[in-house]
C-alpha cells in the first residue's frame, strides 16, 4: 500500500496536489479518484467546484498541505470522505457526519421527495421520523414544510446530538428529538405520515459489503442483525397505532429480493395501498403504505 512519507513536498500549487493525490488515491484502488481530491480540496481550501480550476495555479499553504496529507492517508485507509472532512450534501443542505452516525446517501433524497410530495397539501401535518441519524431527512422536509411538525427519534444519544447540531445549523426550528428503541417501545401520539431509512442489511450480508462502510459506519444504523427485515414487521405491527386515517408510512428498502419481500410483509397483513417506487436510477427503493 502507497501512503505518503513525511518528507512531502510543500510548495505546490492546486494544479501539482490534483495530479499528485489523484494518481497515489488511483495507485491505491480509488477509482474517482479525482472527484474526491477534488472533495476534499473545495473543503480544505473553502472552495466551490467551480473554484478549483479558477484557481488553479493558486500556492496551497504549509499547514493546507499538513492537512490534506493526513487526509489522503486516512483515505487510503479507507475511511470516508465524508468522515474526514466531517460533512457532506444532503438535499441542498449541508449536514455534520461523524462515525456515530450513517452518511447520508443519494438515493435516500428520494425517499424525502415522496414524503413532500405525500404532505404538501395538509396544514400542519404531524411527522414521525424513526431512526434519525444526521437528522438529514427530518431537515429537509422541515425545510420544505415549514408548517410541519416533526419528532425524530434514534436509539443513539450520540447521533442525536449530530442530529441536533445539524438542526441549529441549517435554521430549522421544527423538528424535535427524542431517545426511543423503536424495536421496544413507540411513541405517543398518531402522525400523517411516519418515515425511516431503517436498517435493512442482514447479518450475513453485512460481511459482504464496501469497506468503507463495514469498517467506519455504525452498525446499528447499516444492520438489524437478522434478516433485514425485523423493523419493517415492527412498523407492520404498529403502524395502525403510530398513524392517523389517510396517513402514509414511507420506508427506504434495499436492493435484490428486499423490496418485495418488505412488501410482502405488509401485503400479507392485509394493507391494500402499497406502492414500490423507483428512486432516479430505476432501482425500487422506497416503499409507501398509505393506511
Amino acid at each position: 500500500m502507497n501512503t505518503l512519507k513525511d518528507n512531502f513536498y510543500q510548495d505546490w500549487r492546486v494544479f501539482d496536489i490534483i495530479h499528485w493525490g489523484e494518481n497515489l488515491l488511483l495507485s491505491n484502488g480509488f477509482n474517482d479518484a479525482k472527484q474526491e481530491i477534488e472533495w476534499m480540496l473545495c473543503d480544505l481550501l473553502k472552495f466551490k467546484r467551480s473554484d478549483i480550476y479558477a484557481n488553479i495555479g493558486e500556492r496551497i499553504s504549509k499547514s493546507n498541505v499538513t492537512d490534506l496529507k493526513e487526509w489522503i492517508n486516512q483515505r487510503i485507509k479507507n475511511k470516508p470522505v465524508q468522515y474526514i472532512t466531517g460533512k457532506t450534501e444532503f438535499y441542498g443542505h449541508e449536514i455534520s457526519v461523524s462515525p456515530h452516525v450513517l452518511i447520508p446517501r443519494p438515493e435516500t433524497e428520494r425517499l424525502v421527495d415522496v414524503a413532500i410530495d405525500t404532505i404538501k397539501n395538509l396544514s400542519n401535518p404531524k411527522v414521525l421520523e424513526v431512526g434519525t441519524g444526521s437528522g438529514c431527512i427530518s431537515i429537509a422536509i422541515g425545510s420544505a414544510k415549514k408548517d410541519a411538525n416533526i419528532l425524530s427519534l434514534d436509539i443513539s444519544a450520540a447521533a442525536l446530538k449530530v442530529a441536533k447540531m445539524n438542526t441549529k445549523k441549517n435554521n430549522i426550528s421544527n423538528v424535535k428529538f427524542e431517545k426511543l428503541d423503536f424495536l421496544r417501545s413507540i411513541p405517543k401520539g398518531e402522525y400523517d405520515l411516519v418515515i425511516s431509512n431503517p436498517p435493512y442489511i442482514s447479518k450475513y450480508e453485512i460481511k459482504k459489503i464496501m469497506l468503507d462502510v463495514r469498517k467506519y459506519e455504525p452498525e446499528i444504523a447499516l444492520t438489524d442483525n437478522n434478516d433485514g427485515l425485523k423493523f419493517y414487521r415492527r412498523f407492520c405491527d404498529n403502524v395502525k397505532k403510530l398513524i392517523k386515517k389517510r396517513g402514509s408510512l414511507i420506508l427506504e428498502v434495499g436492493i435484490g429480493s428486499h423490496p418485495m419481500r418488505a412488501f410482502e410483509i405488509f401485503y400479507s397483513s392485509g394493507f391494500k395501498k402499497i406502492e414500490l417506487i423507483p428512486d432516479y436510477n430505476g432501482d425500487l427503493r422506497v416503499l409507501k403504505i398509505e393506511i
